[in-house]
């Protein structure tokens, strides 16, 4: 018999301006205690030093976390310049210092910038990262000393800016494709000025379609929380929920598509609905009339046959 999971069925995103000094994961565990959520995961873990944008999928959100995963990051971050550390970070040990490049300007760093981290590059992704080799983590291959080759990857720039230049630190936005690391990116850019670099600060402000301006840290919750003045758990619920996204705007890019009872019924048990006109090859977010219920994520097939690909449990999703 499978065991029932603890906590509420409750479905949704929210999204945590990630504080400084906080694993990912101990911030989704916060959020998930504070929701008495039964299943929560987040989207794309943000390092220690990292702060911003961390969409958090509770419930039946967690079936499309993946689209949030694969999707385009946008950064804000300051590089500080004649040091480099063994994490290519403030978090990480000074290993090489060096001397500023006296003539260093806008237009040098800009050239750099355009013609090094523009457009489809490789890059080296940092030692100290969570990302595994044989299963085990970098990171912890790296703390024991082991040395690894670590193979390059291909990423996408959408777009990098520089958005100021003190005497050694420099500031910049990136737009950039899953998989990059900006750590990297100072770093090879340390190396290209000549006198190393790590991030000194690092901000995630867009995930996706979501962007900064939607989310809420600790501070801020716990300041709405107060300001409730009542300690009855279902006014507190009340506010909570009402913080949190639906689950399909984690693939609110995708095109709607509305379906009758019956057919919305045909879905959820399996089969295939035959009698629409859909484009071939399209992923759908389906809801379902009357009253607009989300039911998941479908596909249309060669003859524009819809058949579910990702539905979601329909007796708490909200619509």
């Amino acid at each position: 018999m499978a065991r029932k999971p603890k906590g509420r069925a409750i479905d949704g995103i929210f999204l945590l301006d990630k504080p400084a000094g906080m694993s990912s994961n101990k911030a989704l565990q916060q959020i998930k205690h504070l929701y008495g959520a039964a299943k929560a995961g987040h989207t794309g873990a943000l390092d220690p030093l990292a702060t911003g944008l961390l969409p958090i999928c509770l419930g039946e959100a967690t079936k499309f976390s993946q689209y949030l995963l694969d999707a385009d990051k946008g950064y804000l971050t300051t590089a500080k310049l004649g040091q480099k550390t063994d994490t290519a970070d403030a978090d990480g040990e000074v290993i090489e210092t060096r001397e500023l490049p006296a003539d260093l300007s806008v237009a040098q760093v800009e050239a750099l910038l355009q013609q090094h981290f523009s457009g489809e590059i490789e890059q080296v992704p940092p030692i100290y990262s969570a990302l595994k080799l044989n299963g085990q983590p970098l990171y912890k291959l790296a703390r024991k000393g082991i040395e690894v080759e670590v193979r390059p990857r291909r990423v996408t720039i959408h777009s990098i800016r520089l958005l100021a230049l003190r005497e050694d630190e420099l500031d910049l936005e990136v737009h950039c494709s899953k998989g990059t690391y900006i750590r990297s990116i100072v770093q090879d850019l340390g190396e290209l000025l000549g006198c190393g670099a790590h991030v000194s600060q690092l901000r995630r402000i867009r995930a996706g379609a979501f962007d900064a301006s939607q989310m809420q840290g600790f501070d801020s919750l716990n300041s709405g929380l107060q300001a409730l003045q009542t300690d009855a758990p279902e006014c507190i619920q009340k506010h909570l929920d009402a913080l949190l996204l639906p689950p399909w705007s984690a693939i609110d890019s995708l095109p709607a598509c509305e379906l009758s009872h019956e057919q919305a019924v045909a879905l959820r048990q399996g089969r295939q609905v035959t009698d629409l006109a859909l484009p071939a090859a399209t992923q759908w977010r389906v809801f379902a009339q009357p009253d607009g219920q989300f039911i998941g994520l479908a596909e249309s097939d060669a003859l524009g046959h819809l058949k579910g690909k990702r539905l979601v449990r329909t007796d708490t999703a909200p619509s």
